[in-house]
Order: structure tokens, then sequence, then C-alpha cells
């Protein structure tokens, strides 16, 4: 576990995310079944024996080793998607294709990784020396891409948009891709992008169709989820979401050292795109070249709860007027009078500022409740030849025009006076973040671990809402069919996870390492109908973040917890 230097303490990764989830039914016996082979590479819905594939059906990829895999023509129906799944094993694709993985042209689908018990991530791309590690397109929407690993790739990893084209049947009018929804996989070594979902060409582009220049519009996404994603070593931004114009969430996501080949225009940990309207929250960005959080969109969401740690320290560290912020606001393509709201983030250790607004179109923005520690810029504010004072570093306006409300956010050189912990940025008795934060929070309800926010007299300063004990989610969100409930996180020595049980249900319980090999199983048997609570002992697990799946008969539920040793 990489430890993180900050002002002569290590902080250890303190990401975590319980953003439950249930998987459907993954047995052979309740719908239509069939089983590809590792040889077979193309899978068309216009070919026998897939022509007979109805919706709820579940394709079986049998484990081993892959050339490639194409997937074409496939129509599921909503609420009842067709499935493609590992079996017996792990499948993995190394190759010298164009890519790993391809879909086009289908609709209602779920690609899952979750087949085998013995990994976390079922379906492995661990080489793509041409091209892009999965690409989703050519018309298609409403899917899920979950547990699945994408790595060495010379483009993006996994890549979701339709582009254009002169056949005007994908066009801003004529398409729209609805529910991308992508969760659970992990990404290192990508070439471009960790993700690229949508089109960066909001404003379109001019394409020579039949001997005339024309603009074409990109379609729109609407319905993007983007959560539980582990991104390592991009060499463009880490995950990049654009022309997603409503009901889009980028939430619980962690990515390290983005923007590796330091390329112009792409060097950002997340990038919300032109056109984009997403709320973004509860992400950990660290030690990336690129700025932490980038927005170019639509106005009118909030970037909450995100822990932000050395963006762009790494990037040319002696040359100051090379400029990385960890969180940065343009004009791009906001809509006038919409508002940004910047609230509950920790942003420590930016290479310049802290925030860059750049944004004048927009009105009533709040920035409020953030922690900003040591901005890199403010010595050459304070002391070089600049206009600025050193204390501009922390939020820069650089245009005096942006109407941005500044409310209860916390400015420091170092962290030693914020009562964080000495392990992770959690807050400490007697810090004065504690109940100090601006009493509007536009909806927040919840902190950077899923805590209840506020918790005591008022609102926390920062990604963490004070809770001694790191009870008070299990007593205000009790168990359902499809929610568990996992407590404290961090763990030093043993957690609670409780749960419930609609029918006499086989229980395992999986822990697995941040790359997805199984490290322990507990098998607790035939479990009846009813409310349970188990307890796990992790006191003997190295300092960490771990993955884990419950699986509670043909259902399963994934997240991640962090171990920290108690000091």
């Amino acid at each position: 576990m990489k430890n993180l230097i900050f002002s002569g303490k290590k902080f250890i990764l303190p990401f975590l995310l319980l953003s439950w989830i249930s998987f459907p039914d993954t047995c052979f016996a309740q719908r239509g079944h069939f089983i590809v082979d590792s040889l077979t590479t193309v899978i068309d819905a216009a070919n026998a024996p897939f022509n007979t594939v109805l919706p709820g059906d579940t394709i079986f990829l049998t484990g081993g080793r892959k050339d490639y895999l194409l997937i074409r023509n496939f129509q599921g129906d909503p609420g009842n998607p067709i499935t493609f799944m590992n079996s017996t094993g792990a499948v993995i694709i190394d190759t010298d294709h164009y890519f790993g993985i391809s879909v086009e042209n289908c609709r209602y689908f779920r690609i899952t990784g979750t087949g085998s018990e013995a990994t976390f991530y079922g379906i492995q791309i661990n080489r793509v020396s041409r091209g892009a590690g999965i690409g989703v397109g050519k018309l298609s929407s409403d899917f899920e891409l979950d547990h699945l690993s994408v790595k060495n790739v010379l483009y993006g990893a996994i890549v979701a948009k339709t582009d254009p084209s002169c056949l005007y049947n994908s066009t801003r009018e004529k398409f729209t891709q609805y529910n991308t929804v992508v969760h659970d996989c992990y990404i290192s070594n990508s070439g471009n992008e960790g993700m690229y979902i949508g089109s960066t060409k909001y404003f379109g582009q001019v394409v020579n169709c039949n001997g005339k220049d024309t603009l074409l519009l990109p379609s729109l996404l609407d319905g993007v989820r983007v959560y539980n994603n582990i991104v390592e070593s991009p060499g463009w931004d880490g995950i990049q979401v654009s022309s997603a114009s409503n009901n889009c969430q980028v939430y619980d996501n962690l990515i390290l050292h983005d923007s590796q080949d330091e390329h112009y225009g792409q060097m950002a940990g997340m990038m919300l795109g032109g056109g984009s309207k997403c709320d973004c929250y509860n992400n950990y960005i660290s030690d990336g070249k690129g700025i932490g959080i980038e927005s170019h969109g639509l106005g009118g969401y909030r970037i909450f709860n995100n822990i932000i740690v050395n963006a762009g320290k790494s990037y040319k560290p002696y040359d100051s007027l090379e400029l990385k912020f960890g969180i940065f606001v343009t004009d791009v393509s906001v809509i006038p009078d919409s508002s940004f709201y910047i609230l509950f983030n920790d942003i420590i250790n930016p290479k310049s500022d802290g925030i860059r607004f750049s944004s004048v179109l927009s009105r009533n923005n709040l920035l409020a409740s953030n922690v900003i520690i040591n901005p890199g810029n403010f010595d050459y504010y304070e002391h070089g030849n600049t206009s600025f004072k050193g204390k501009d570093s922390y939020v820069m306006l650089t245009n005096a025009s942006s109407e941005v409300y500044l409310k209860n956010n916390y400015f420091a050189r170092t962290s030693d006076s914020t009562g964080f912990s000495a392990t992770n940025f959690t807050l400490q008795p007697g810090s004065p973040l504690i109940d100090a934060g601006y009493v509007e929070n536009k909806g927040v309800t919840f902190d950077f671990y899923h805590h209840i926010r506020p918790y005591g007299s008022g609102f926390d300063i920062g990604a963490h809402e004070f809770n001694p004990a790191f009870l008070d989610i299990s007593d205000k969100q009790p168990p359902s069919a499809n929610k568990i409930v996992l407590y404290p996180n961090p763990v030093s020595d043993s957690f609670s996870i409780r749960f419930q049980v609609t029918a006499p249900s086989k229980i395992i319980f999986d822990m697995y390492n941040l790359q997805g090999t199984i490290i322990d199983t507990i098998n607790w048997r035939i479990a009846g109908t009813g409310s349970y609570t188990k307890n796990i002992n992790v006191a003997d697990l190295p300092d960490g973040i771990y993955l884990f799946m419950l699986r509670i008969g043909t259902q399963s539920h994934s997240g991640r917890f962090v171990k920290v040793s108690r000091k």
C-alpha cells in the first residue's frame, strides 16, 4: 500500500465505496442460456444460434484465453437485459487486434465479470496493442459494464459513445444514448483516457458528406452512472464524461497517477467535458500530473465530498507557469445564469491554485465548506511579480465579474491545524472543522464515507463528517433486500456487515485485494429469511484498500473498505 507523504506525516489513501448494487440471477436454470467457447470471437444476434436469444437470456463466456470479442445486434428489454457473463473462471484477452471487446448496435444488455468467485474481475483485458480495451458504440444504448479489468491498451480503456456519420442515423436529432452504467471496473496503464464516456465534440464537427461540408452534432447521453471504479496511471484523463446532458452522476471512483503522457488538453483526474451536467462526488483523486477535477460542462450541478491530493504536483514541478489546479471551472459550454455548487471537498497540496474559477456566464455560484491546504501558487502570488496575493491561491477568480459566494471554507498552509487523523483525512475530536460548515448544503446529506451529514449541531467543513463511532449509518440506514450496510469504515480490527435475506439462501463473503485476486472466503451456509449482522476480523490484514463481494443466494453485493492500523 503506497503511503502519501504530507507535511511530514503519512496518510493512507482513505478511499471507500459503499455503493451497493444487487446483481441479476447468475444461474443457468431460470432463464435461457447459451455457452460460448474460448475460440469464438464474434457473437452476432443476426446469426444462428444467437438469433434465438431472447430478453433476459444469459450468454456465458467460457473462462480461459480469448483473442478478442465482437458483440453485435442484441436487443433486450427494459428491466430484462441480455447478459454476457464469464463462467468456469476468468475470461482473459491478450491481443494484437484493434480492440479487446467491441459492442455494436446493442440495446438493453449487460457485460459482467461476476461469474466466478475466484476473482472480482471475471473478464480481464490484459493487453490490446493496436486499439482500445472495450468499445461500446454504433447505436448501442441502455447498458451496464461491471467487474471488468482493462490493462495495457494503446488507446482508451473503456470507450462508450456513438460518433455521428454521414448516414445521419446517429446525429443528435436521431439518436440518444440512454442509461450508460459503468461500475466496479479496474483500469491500469491505458494509452489515452481511462474512461471516455460520450463525445467531446459537443458543439459538433464539420464532416464532408457527399462532397459537402456538413456540421454533425453528436448524440447526447441521458442517464449516466460511473461509480466504484479504480483507474491507475492512464496516459490522459482518468475519467472523461462529455455530452451527458441529463441525469448524470460520477461518484465513488478512485483515480491514481493520471495524465502520465502529459498530453496537452487531456490532463485531469476527472474531466466533465462540454455538454455535461453531472453531479461529481465522493471521488478520491491522488498524485496525478493533471488537474484534479476539470469542469467544462453546462452548469447546474454539484461537485462535492471529493478528496484531491497532490494534483499536478509531479508535472514540471519547477515551472510555476505550468499551472495545475485542484478544481477548475470554465465557460466552455455553460448555460448562461446556471450555477455551480462546489461543496465539502478536501483539496490538499495542489500544484497551483486550490480552485480556479473562470466562469462568468454562470450566476449564484456557491463555494462552501471546502478544505484547501497548501496551494502551490501561494508564494508565487505573494512574492512574485504578480498583482495577486498569496490568499488568492486558495480560490482564484480569474474575472472580477464572476458571481461567486465563498462561505465557511477553511484555508491553511499546512494541515497541522485541521484536526485531520494521522492516517487519513477523517476528523478528530476538537478539530476546528467540526460544526463549522455553511448552513446551505444544496441537498448533500452524506459525507465521503456515506455517513449521515450533518452529525451534531451543524455541517462539518471538508469531505468527512465527524462521528466518533462511525456507526450512525447503521442506525439511520437499515439494510433492505437490495442494500447492505458495512461499518465502521475505515476499519482497524473488525467490521460488521448487515444484510437482509428474503428467502432461505446460502451466504458467502469473499474478500479481494485491489487487483481483484481473492484473499479470503467466509461461508455462512444457509440463512433463513430475516435481518443478519455478521462480524469480520481483519486485524491481520496489511493497511490498504480491499474489495468484497457478499453473495446471498443468486444475488451479489460488492463494495470496498479501508483497513488502517490503530494508532
